[in-house]
């Protein structure tokens, strides 16, 4: 079935090439004077527009999920299948949820392109999604299958290498301004790393060493960075909404058992788990609060000033109230 899913995707996608690019290839054919590049995620969106800062007129830069959509469940237009196919750059995460770009690229009228696997980048840093004491399994569970997590832009570290390596295929892109984008690059690279020092130096002086999530968990990179331990609902790509009583019981009872005094919740969500994990406390009394996982942000609010780092900061205040 899913090899038959995979031939009528690849047909579509063929059929959308030839209706909305035609045989064109190269360069963005609505400017020709422009490079165009595809993001699937807002994290390298925004990391691009870092590195390409002073040269924005030479980019169309594409943010495909720019509506709002959460990763997991993006499945591309046929616009969106057309700007692919004549991109000069396309970057995605790689992961499971990306299995729509091997058809897609397929389809590339641009044989030029240079496309950038985020998780491929990585290579060992990237980690396998694991299933915690207390976390619900999901329908998607197969036993001896290997899932990697995807959120691989929650780490600081990680957005520091993969902006270097962002970098460096922009300068092999458009050589002639490639010393600029090496010195934005740089730039922004001492901004994420001492943020990270941030991070790290607020965990250290932190009263708890454990957060505990009534929701998914999307923040696995982060809290491997800093050495702490969490307790979740779900994992981070779990598409379950509705936790068991088992689940709810155990995790009630872990925020009695280490005195923590926030139940999080991520960006979007309705915090019906957390506030039902609250009551089945002792003293039903914690704070719920919100991390942003950068899953979901729309052009309405990047046209608002978000960024990155401004969201990581952001993020940082909201742990550093739950572990404290």
């Amino acid at each position: 079935m899913q090899e038959k899913r995979r031939r009528i995707f690849g047909v579509f996608i063929v059929l959308c090439v030839i209706m909305l690019t035609g045989c064109k290839g190269g360069k963005n054919q609505t400017d020709t004077a422009k490079y165009s590049i595809v993001c699937t995620t807002f994290a390298q969106y925004d990391w691009i527009r870092e590195i390409t800062a002073g040269h924005s007129d030479s980019f169309e830069l594409i943010y495909l999920l720019d509506k709002g959509g959460d990763l997991h469940s993006y499945q591309p237009t046929a616009e969106s299948m057309a700007k692919i196919a004549s991109a000069d750059m396309f970057v995605y995460v790689g992961g499971e949820s990306d299995a729509w770009v091997e058809e897609a690229l397929k389809g590339a009228v641009n044989k030029d392109m240079r496309v950038v696997n985020l998780m491929d980048s990585l290579g060992d840093r990237v980690r396998e999604e694991e299933l915690v004491e207390g976390m619900q399994c999901y329908e998607d569970d197969a036993p001896g299958e290997t899932e990697y997590d995807e959120h691989i832009w929650l780490s600081l570290k990680n957005a520091s290498y993969l902006t270097k390596v962002l970098s460096e295929t922009l300068q092999g892109l458009d050589a002639e301004n490639a010393q600029d984008y090496a010195a934005n690059a740089g730039n922004y690279i001492e901004a994420i790393e001492a943020l990270d020092r941030e991070y790290a130096d607020m965990v250290k002086q932190s009263v708890k060493k454990t957060v505990l999530f009534g929701d998914r968990f999307p923040f696995r990179y982060m809290t491997e960075d800093y050495g702490l331990d969490y307790y979740a609902a779900f994992s981070g790509c779990s598409t379950e909404t509705d936790a068991s009583f088992e689940t709810i019981t155990f995790l009630a009872g872990k925020t009695d058992e280490l005195g923590l005094s926030a139940i999080l919740a991520i960006e979007g969500s309705d915090q019906r788990i957390a506030e039902i994990i609250r009551q089945n406390t002792q003293d039903q009394n914690q704070e719920i609060l919100t991390m942003n996982s950068l899953q979901s942000v729309t052009a309405e609010e990047i046209e608002n000033g978000f960024t990155y780092l401004g969201a990581m900061r952001d993020n940082l205040a909201v742990l550093k109230n739950a572990l404290n």
